[in-house]
């Protein structure tokens, strides 16, 4: 069988062997703006599916730009804008775009099909953690409620920006580093939440999960927005999805839950890999600038395929 990952574990992109040191990985992902720059929506929204491949282990290789635009509504100008956005992300992924596909439409969207590759031995998937693996958190979470406030004009500038900054950075580094200290599974943090993505690699692993609240990294302000009900709709989406496989040790608050449930945009890597492997793993991400990189959990024999938070 030449499949090595599909869509049956909620994998981030298949993964298909071409021969005996080299795989294909495929994924697509493109949706509508989440910022008001159009570069930066480019930026960020190529950052979002290159991050697929990255989280299965793998290099990006070629790329297709995906674009529904409505011409009657916007200047092309703003399309020029955003796909110049997307080109600099692959460019910086050292990537090669290949051409794409347009779509007259009534609602702007953007994002990429992305070909990457990686030998068929080092393939990561998100079915791989193991017991007494810690989890590991690249980058802070709350982009979704940011992204609300801002829409509603009540983000300040300051949260914006630390916001772009989180959703336009490649998780290449991440990507790279864990696959040289040695990982055992990977996902990364988008439109499911953390406590969704979490669930996926719980029940794929068939081990259970402990999450740290207290531990996990937010952005700035996004804790604010929660409290003042700036909660995107995919929250509560992501609530009846994951809620079934998701045990508190005691009440948490409801905000708190917010951020957990909060679906994210070009999000960190959740990785899982061995205690002593997952510390030089934090040091290796610290040192290069990924100040926020976070041990946030560890995997557990009991329950299987369930999430446990504790404060």
């Amino acid at each position: 069988m030449n499949l090595i990952a599909g869509f049956e574990h909620g994998e981030d992109a298949g993964v298909y062997r071409v021969s005996e040191d080299l795989a294909l990985i495929q994924t697509v992902d493109f949706f509508t703006p989440v910022v008001d720059d159009p570069y930066v929506f480019g930026q960020v929204a190529a950052a979002n599916a290159l991050s697929d491949v990255y989280a299965m282990g793998g290099r990006p290789l070629t790329c297709l730009n995906v674009v529904c635009f409505p011409t009657k509504q916007m200047e092309i100008e703003i399309l020029g804008r955003i796909l110049e956005g997307g080109l600099s992300k692959i460019h910086e992924a050292d990537a090669v775009l290949v051409g794409g596909h347009s779509v007259d439409d009534e609602e702007l969207k953007y994002g990429l099909s992305v070909t990457g590759i990686v030998h068929p031995d080092r393939v990561v998937t998100n079915g791989g953690a193991e017991l007494q693996d810690l989890l590991v958190l690249t980058k802070p979470l709350g982009t979704g409620l940011i992204s609300t406030a801002l829409k509603g004009g009540m983000a300040s500038d300051s949260a914006v920006s630390r916001m772009t900054e989180s959703m336009t950075t490649l998780n290449r580094r991440p990507s790279e580093l864990m696959q040289e200290v040695g990982v055992d599974a990977c996902t990364d943090i988008t439109g499911f939440g953390l406590l969704g993505h979490t669930l996926e690699m719980a029940r794929a692993s068939d081990i259970g999960i402990i999450l740290h609240g207290t531990r996990i990294p937010l952005l700035e302000e996004a804790e604010d927005y929660a409290r003042m009900g700036l909660v995107p709709g995919g929250t509560g989406a992501n609530r009846e999805f994951a809620a079934c496989g998701v045990d508190m040790e005691r009440e948490l608050s409801p905000l708190l839950l917010d951020i957990l449930y909060d679906p994210q945009t070009s999000g960190g890597l959740l990785i899982a890999l061995p205690p002593k492997k997952a510390g030089i793993l934090v040091e290796g991400l610290h040192r290069e600038g990924w100040t926020e990189a976070t041990i946030i959990g560890e995997v557990v024999g009991e329950p299987h395929g369930r999430v446990i938070v504790r404060a």
